[in-house]
Formats: structure tokens, sequence, C-alpha cells
């Protein structure tokens, strides 16, 4: 990569109450790589809107996705919370980029075919123009790493394909107005302005699987509230929702190889590795050999060690609602003032006089 200042971006829909996939998966991660980069982390409320929200769960769930992150041990201080819709410089920069990206690329986009389905005719425009907002989110802070699940690993590549063709086209005004830095497009040098961003995907568990079916992610979506553990949760409801998580007859393996074809168990091996910080391999070493019937209520333990005091927080927070506000009031005070920057510098690199 060029010489970027190295910035995170990440975010989280607030489409309903955060889970333990959410946490094992994005935000304890998100904890870590605070010690690493400067952050910025988004409640993508916009991108909620893409498909129909009651307006009052909306405003509820954006709170309870930024009392997530403040439980989890987000610091609002150091780094930047704030949710999308506060800072318009992300619209207007996935307008831009809707002139760049190309309707092939969109249309290669497995997700909008996942969540249109059968009736695309009836999915909105700003399902289908997902991604370029995505870009836009992360863009507009020209972020250079991204923790992302695989199932948002295309939409990452976007992101970069969008960046690397605004680089290609307008490399000449970025030269001439000094605004980037020397980058390799495949054999050519040219001035990038944006940085392709790096996913960061790594550690146990970043895809948990829902408690009632192993080949399913586990969603806020689902019906059956015993297929997820949720942040909200208290100690009762996680030590029962694993105690009912769905398994097979046979004990755990000693090694990985005998957790194919067994997704139910395979997803509660990984989650215990994931909340313990071990290894599957270390996990197995362990409980290999051993029914469902003593590894249950091992994992119900540290699950409930684990989660309950985010849980306890969390509901602390959403206790002061007026609270989390000041927190995203002023973490989108200061994410405006690196996205206008961005937004200033896209529209005269473009030609668009606004000064």
């Amino acid at each position: 990569m060029a010489d970027f200042t190295q910035r995170v971006f990440s975010g989280v829909q607030p489409s309903g109450n955060l889970h333990l996939g959410n946490y094992l998966g994005a935000v304890r991660r998100w904890v870590a790589l605070q010690d690493s980069y400067p952050c910025i982390f988004c409640v993508v409320d916009l991108h909620a809107i893409t498909v129909y929200q009651d307006p009052s769960a909306l405003e509820t769930a954006t709170r309870e996705v930024a009392a997530a992150y403040l439980a989890a041990g987000i610091d609002a201080k150091a780094h930047i919370v704030f949710n999308q819709s506060r800072v318009p410089e992300h619209a207007e920069l996935a307008w831009l980029f809707n002139c760049v990206v190309r309707l092939g690329w969109l249309n290669r986009m497995t997700q909008f075919k996942d969540k249109a389905g059968k009736d695309r005719e009836a999915a909105s425009a700003g399902l289908y123009v997902y991604p370029a907002l995505m870009a836009a989110d992360i863009l507009a802070y020209r972020a250079t790493h991204v923790p992302v699940g695989e199932d948002q690993k295309q939409h990452l590549e976007l992101t970069r394909d969008i960046a690397a063709k605004f680089n290609h086209d307008y490399a000449a005004r970025i030269a001439e107005r000094g605004l980037g830095v020397p980058m390799t497009m495949g054999e050519q040098e040219v001035q990038g302005f944006f940085p392709l961003t790096e996913p960061l995907i790594e550690g146990p568990a970043t895809r948990v699987m829902s408690l009632r079916d192993g080949t399913k992610k586990m969603s806020k979506s689902d019906p059956s509230d015993l297929s997820r553990i949720n942040l909200t949760d208290d100690e009762d409801q996680i030590s029962k929702k694993i105690r009912k998580a769905k398994t097979d007859p046979d004990g755990l393996p000693s090694e990985l190889a005998g957790l194919a074809g067994r997704p139910e168990a395979d997803n509660l091996v990984g989650i215990y590795a994931a909340l313990a910080g071990r290894s599957r391999e270390a996990v197995l070493a362990e409980f290999g050999g051993r029914q469902f019937s003593e590894f249950k209520p091992a994992l119900a333990d540290l699950a409930v060690a684990s989660l309950s005091p985010v849980s306890a927080r969390m509901r602390e927070h959403l206790a002061d609602p007026a609270g989390i506000d000041a927190v995203l009031r002023d973490g989108a005070e200061r994410a405006r003032a690196i996205a206008a920057e961005t937004i200033a510098q896209t529209k005269a690199i473009m030609g668009l006089l606004n000064d």
C-alpha cells in the first residue's frame, strides 16, 4: 500500500439487537484494534433504511448499537463513535462514487441477490447501490484498514475497485493539485488520492452460526430467539440458549477433522474457542471424547462470564439515552471534520466548483 495515514473504519447496521455473532465477529475485535490504529466506528443507519424500518424502532436500535460499542470497551473519547446519518458527507460521496462505479460491478454483488430475493424489481435502488455507500463510508476517511467478515469481503473489493478507478481516471488532476501519493496500478504509476483499503480478517469464530441450525449464520432476523444470544440477554437467558443449542448424538472429537459434516458441533467449539481466546485444536484437546452434556455447561459458564458484564454495561448505557446521543453527536462533529475535507478535495479533483 502507498503511504497513507493508517486508520480503521467499521460499522454495524441498527436493524435489531446485536448478538454474539456481531460481538465475536466484529465489536470485540474492534476493541483490540484501538491499541494499534486510530479508529472510527459507525452505526450505519443509512444502510438500514435500504429496506423499510419503523422510525421509532430505528431510533431505539441505533442507540442499542451505540450502547453495545461502549459496553464492549470502545473508547469514544480516544476514537470516534457516531451514527452515519449525522454526517451528510457519506451520502454525498456515495453519489460521486455512483458516477464512478460500473453497473457490471454492482451486478456481481451477491448480497443484493440474496437480500432482494426472487422479486428484484421490488427492491429499493438504495439496496442495489448499497456497496457504493459502503465505499463512501470507508473512503470519506481515507481509511486504510477495515475489519470485515467473510460475507463483506466482496464489498471491500468493490471499494478498492472504486478507489483504483478514481485514482486512475483523475491521476493527472490529483498530481497537479498535490493531493495524492505515488501508487502502482497494474503496471502504471499514478497519483492515488484514495487508498486501496486492506481487509483485516483474523481470529476464530469470525462467522458465528445459528444455535438452532449450524448451516445458517446467526442472525437478528431469525424468527427463533433461541437461535442467537443477544447482547441484552441476562445470565439465565444466555445459559438457557446454550443448553438448548442443537447438537448431534456423538461426542466431541479430539481433532478438527472429526468436526467435518457436523455444523452444530463445529459452531459450538468455535464459539468456545473465540470466547476463551484459544484455538479450536486446544478446545478439542481438552474436551475431546466428552459428551455435549459435559461440554455445554462449560460453554454456558464461559459465555455468561464473558458476556454478562457487557450486557450489564449495555443496560446501564441504555438507561441514559441522552448520554448515548451526546456521544454520537460529539463523534459526528469530529467525523465531519475529516469527511468534509475529503469531500472538498474530491470535488476539486473532479472539477466541481465549490469554493
